[in-house]
């Protein structure tokens, strides 16, 4: 069953900053040369309702690709080196179709 996998966030960087935006380059660099990671998209979040201000969605076509990317080097050290740091808040989110 393939899964949507998302994630919604806020970074320390002020919108439209070189920092936010290399965030957003390199994120996209990183993630989409993972295997199995397909549709990747970035989007901006235009509520006033929410604090979170982009989204990272991917999806992959099962639990065993959506695993082999978690556990991923790349994933690992995107987090690692730059998510842990760089991102002030996150809700991540993932979906399956009823």
């Amino acid at each position: 069953m393939a899964i949507q996998h998302t994630v919604v966030f806020r970074l320390i960087h002020p919108d439209g900053s070189a920092e936010a935006e290399a965030f957003l380059r390199d994120g996209r660099e990183a993630l989409t040369a993972i295997p199995g990671v397909g549709d990747f998209e970035i989007r901006r979040q235009v509520s006033p309702k929410s604090t979170l201000t982009h989204q990272f969605s991917m999806t992959f076509a099962d639990e065993t690709a959506y695993q082999a990317y978690n556990e991923h080097p790349a994933h690992v050290g995107f987090v690692r080196t730059r998510w842990v740091p760089e991102v002030a808040e996150f809700q991540e989110l993932d979906f399956v179709a009823l």
